[in-house]
């Protein structure tokens, strides 16, 4: 977004985000003012065959929130009926303004194939995202889960998500561990080729990581996921069916009963009118972060 811009500019956005219900349009029912709601920022056309389908993260004529519409870094948004969900209402705003990278962990595992107990997880980048995709697996019944990343301060986080074998990339070559799936959540050419010769022979690979230059996999790379029938998986945003899809109730319903930790994630609770501020320094490159939350 800082060095692209969004889809289409100006815009104002902001994605992740929940709020409370402030007035009702017309003929809605089923909700009430002051309710705390979770917001799923994709508009889905439900007309293409895709969504006809129930995979509405493949929508072909989709719109949403922060990027081809006006998003959440403002006092109010303007949201349809079909993108509020449900949640408890003692829970805290902050988390549930941080289901959506929640659920696109909770979707690339399950695009994989799932964790089974007693099998490796492994997560290649330990953002917020990867700190969830952790925190999934555990739940999920896995045994050992590997976390690779380039900082230290990050795989500190990830041990406290329950990554129980945290490697530096730059000792990767030294890890002899393997994990039945991989899930890799950065995008760049040395963290998939990590995440490919990461996986257990028969193992299963996703990727969620948005690559920006081209990438290119090692010919040793692309040996080790013929010769050991390594599977690869795309995996894109979290919905599903009934839209939003389990990815988001069950996200929600995990921070709900506190099953889902979130507040060690957050480095940043500010007021919104900080925001540019922080998006210099986003730019600047000087700000160590983890999840930045903006308040209205």
């Amino acid at each position: 977004m800082l060095t692209k811009g969004a889809w289409k500019m100006p815009l104002i956005t902001g994605h992740e985000f929940a709020g409370h219900i402030t007035e009702l349009g017309d003929g809605v029912e089923g909700w009430e003012q002051g309710e705390l709601v979770g917001v799923a920022p994709l508009l889905p056309c439900n007309k293409c065959s895709q969504c006809l389908t129930g995979n509405f993260s493949r929508c072909r004529d989709y719109d949403y929130f922060g990027s081809r519409r006006d998003g959440a870094y403002a006092e109010y948004v303007a949201v349809p009926v079909q993108n509020l969900i449900k949640t408890a209402q003692h829970a805290d705003p902050r988390a549930i303004a941080m289901t959506d990278p929640a659920s696109i962990a909770l979707h690339a595992i399950w695009k994989g194939g799932g964790i089974t107990a007693g099998q490796t997880g492994g997560v290649v980048g330990c953002g917020p995202i990867g700190l969830f995709v952790i925190q999934w697996m555990r739940m999920m019944g896995a045994s050992e889960v590997i976390a690779v990343d380039v900082s230290e301060d990050k795989l500190e986080l990830a041990r406290e998500a329950g990554a129980s074998i945290c490697v530096l990339a730059t000792d990767f070559d030294q890890l002899q561990d393997k994990a039945d799936l991989v899930v890799e959540a950065v995008g760049f050419e040395a963290s998939i080729n990590n995440a490919v010769t990461l996986a257990a022979p028969g193992g299963h690979v996703v990727f969620i990581g948005i690559p920006v230059p081209d990438v290119t996999l090692a010919n040793k790379t692309f040996q080790y996921l013929l010769r050991q029938e390594i599977s690869l998986h795309g995996s894109w945003n979290s919905f599903g069916s009934p839209f939003p899809g389990p990815q988001w109730t069950t996200t929600i319903e995990k921070f709900g009963t506190g099953e889902l930790r979130w507040e060690f994630l957050i480095s940043h609770d500010l007021d919104l009118s900080e925001l540019p501020e922080i998006f210099r320094r986003f730019a600047a490159k000087d700000l160590h972060f983890s999840k930045v939350l903006f308040r209205p």
